[in-house]
């Protein structure tokens, strides 16, 4: 694959760290009828699972600019808030997927977050390739594997509501298409697109930890118990925080 021109090797690496969201959907094979606790239990995951990538988001931001990536999560902040009552307003027009109503506003703000999340790690993968090869495939695969857990959050929001797991699995890859999308001209603009990256990580950061606090962790204890929620969360949070240290990010 190292002989391809180099735009097509871009691409082709930004499209597997896409692919690889789908992936989280997997393990959700095994539900079936799904009681409002687990429901409620995936809420609190899936939260726990966007705080622990927003974490990182921000580490990385502010390794590169503090007061950009700050800018970013301001304005990852009120798109989000925006979008939210925008959606409200709409709520009975609303549809995605099999949702519609409440679930399908929760799962479009979802969906929304972490594809503002994809831009930011599609200039991530051009601005890595644009060093060296090496470096540029090394960010690519770590960004695919951290990637699962990601298509998990998405897919935990789904398929416990009804949603078929081929479809989260389908949704999953569609909130990292702008990774491929963005990753080619980071690649053939490097100079240009550098100052974005700490604003993007930002942006993506605000807009996980508003959705967590504001729409799962909520939804959550009207489910489930407090304690049980608060568990699931931490134990999501630690084990996301745990695989970004175990890839190296």
């Amino acid at each position: 694959m190292s002989d391809l021109p180099p735009v097509l090797l871009v691409f082709g690496y930004a499209m597997l760290t896409a692919v690889a969201t789908g992936l989280g959907a997997l393990p959700l094979l095994a539900l079936r009828k799904v009681p409002p606790r687990v429901l409620g239990l995936a809420n609190g995951g899936a939260a726990g699972l966007m705080v622990g990538a927003s974490f990182q988001l921000m580490r990385e931001g502010l390794e590169l600019s503090m007061p950009r990536m700050l800018i970013g999560m301001a304005l990852g902040l009120a798109a989000i808030v925006v979008s939210q009552r925008l959606l409200e307003r709409r709520e009975g027009d609303v549809g995605v997927a099999e949702l519609d109503g409440a679930s399908a506003r929760k799962a479009l703000l979802i969906l929304g977050v972490m594809t503002a999340h994809s831009f930011a790690e599609g200039i991530g993968v051009g601005v890595s390739f644009g060093s060296t090869v090496s470096f540029g495939i090394f960010i690519s695969l770590a960004i695919a594997v951290h990637n699962v857990p990601e298509g998990l959050a998405i897919s935990l929001a789904m398929v416990p509501r009804g949603v078929p797991v081929w479809r989260a699995a389908w949704w999953s890859i569609f909130s990292s298409l702008p990774q491929p999308l963005m990753a080619v001209p980071a690649f053939l603009f490097v100079q240009v697109f550098e100052p974005f990256l700490p604003v993007g990580l930002g942006l993506a950061a605000g807009a996980m930890l508003w959705m967590a606090q504001s729409e799962l962790l909520p939804d959550a204890t009207e489910a489930a118990s407090k304690e049980a929620v608060a568990t699931t969360f931490v134990l999501a949070l630690m084990a996301m925080v745990g695989f970004q240290v175990l890839i190296g990010g």
